[in-house]
């Protein structure tokens, strides 16, 4: 496995995320979808947990994996920034639009819940994560909830993060031979920002976020 490496581009903001998120998972998005179809856990339970007739969004949605947990009762749009995982969740049938996550198109307290499922790490400055936090909360209606999840810098996993290193390109490799590619591999490098334990919170307290049902950290996805 390759590892990670410290990110040290001197590049703006936006061109980090539009050079190293944006267009990758573009580029990705057929091979990224075919290694994302179980949800997890505790996001399952989430939703499952509902109460019916519920109205909520998925903010960086991907492929669209958790907005067909639970169909019927409750009503989930989604959004994300990548056209080609747009379209995948559209030919699975699911309402979704391309949108960034920073300004999202929907009218103030639109949703009774929103999830947003390693989405917030991939903002290359603390503004943007708070705007990002800002605009999550924005969206939820007085007494809704939201769930998030980011990856972490101190849990442990399968690759070595330096933990004096919160500013990180990932690799994506596209192997030889896959559907999605001809010839030999691909790597794509991925910006993330690893949350230190107790830094997500922060960031809800300084927007004036108090309508977290659960915070979570993970890493490897």
């Amino acid at each position: 496995m390759r590892e990670p490496v410290a990110d040290t581009l001197q590049i703006s903001s936006t061109d980090k995320e539009e050079q190293y998120v944006h267009a990758v998972y573009n580029e990705i998005a057929t091979h990224f979808s075919d290694t994302r179809f179980k949800p997890w856990p505790v996001i399952e339970r989430y939703l499952l947990a509902l109460p019916v007739g519920s109205l909520g969004a998925d903010i960086g949605c991907g492929n669209g994996k958790y907005l067909g947990v639970r169909t019927g009762d409750i009503f989930m749009m989604g959004t994300d920034r990548s056209s080609s995982l747009v379209e995948i969740c559209r030919s699975r049938n699911y309402e979704c639009l391309v949108s960034d996550g920073l300004d999202l198109p929907y009218r103030q307290g639109a949703f009774d819940f929103a999830i947003s499922i390693a989405v917030i790490h991939h903002f290359s400055s603390v503004e943007r994560r708070k705007d990002a936090v800002r605009e999550l909360l924005r969206v939820i209606r007085p007494g809704g909830t939201v769930l998030v999840f980011v990856w972490a810098l101190e849990q442990k996993g399968r690759r070595k993060f330096d933990e004096n290193t919160q500013d990180v390109l990932v690799p994506w490799v596209v192997p030889a031979g896959s559907r999605t590619e001809e010839g030999e591999e691909r790597v794509y490098q991925r910006y993330y920002h690893l949350f230190r334990e107790g830094e997500l919170p922060s960031l809800f307290q300084q927007v004036g976020g108090n309508v977290i049902e659960e915070i979570g950290y993970d890493r490897d996805n």
